[in-house]
């Protein structure tokens, strides 16, 4: 019996074109300036610090930022590039600069599953704070009190099985009473091997009966 959800976020409650045509865009645009003007903070201190030792070295302001740029333009899931992004985005968001892109099908059935006592997760490689902010500034206003926690690449890569295994046991659940939903499969091979019940969102494209993993192409077609 399952009891507790884990979602991805990309592909599988928000569209990728938000996060590649709206939040990579808008983090990369104001990257520079962000770190330049408050470089002299702690917390960004910090995560300057972990991008050198990420990096493998000692770099100067300039070298740093463009190691920042580096990673977005690869697509790199460093953690100190995630957490400065989501510093960048709270920044967006208060400003107005855009909500967070949410599918409806998935409000609705996520406030039901809440609604009926399942607890809900949050599993991305974008930081938690980003995970919170898309969530808190969405378009359909505050989702986050749906969720009982989040988690990012703190607590492991999302195509490791121990991954998944050190969220079972944060959960305090057996792996198989935790379904997952994402858009990659290899994210979902490293759930199931974790013990996961697991379900693979195709948005853009017909349901494969043959797949390794369930297919629905959305939170609709989702039966617990």
């Amino acid at each position: 019996m399952i009891k507790a959800i884990v979602t991805d976020i990309e592909g599988t409650t928000s569209s990728l074109s938000f996060v590649k045509d709206v939040l990579f865009p808008y983090a990369r645009a104001h990257l520079p300036d962000f770190v330049r003007s408050r470089q002299a903070q702690a917390e960004i201190r910090q995560l300057l610090a972990d991008a050198c030792q990420v990096a493998g070295g000692e770099l100067d302001d300039d070298a740093v930022i463009a190691q920042f740029i580096h990673w977005i333009d690869t697509d790199q899931k460093i953690t100190p590039l995630k957490s400065l992004q989501g510093l960048i985005w709270l920044e967006g968001y208060r400003n107005g600069d855009f909500t967070g892109h949410v599918y409806e099908d998935a409000v609705r059935n996520l406030k039901n599953w809440h609604s009926q006592g399942f607890k809900l997760y949050v599993y991305s490689s974008g930081s938690v704070q980003a995970q919170k902010l898309l969530f808190g500034y969405s378009d359909f206003g505050d989702l986050t009190p749906l969720f009982s926690g989040y988690f990012d690449t703190h607590v492991g890569g999302k195509r490791e099985s121990e991954s998944y295994q050190r969220i079972a046991a944060e959960l305090g659940l057996p792996a198989e009473q935790i379904l997952f939903l994402s858009d990659i499969k290899e994210e979902l091979d490293a759930a199931r091997q974790a013990g996961f019940a697991t379900c693979w969102l195709v948005r853009e494209q017909a349901p494969d009966s043959g797949a390794e993993h369930v297919q629905v192409n959305d939170f609709d077609g989702i039966h617990l």
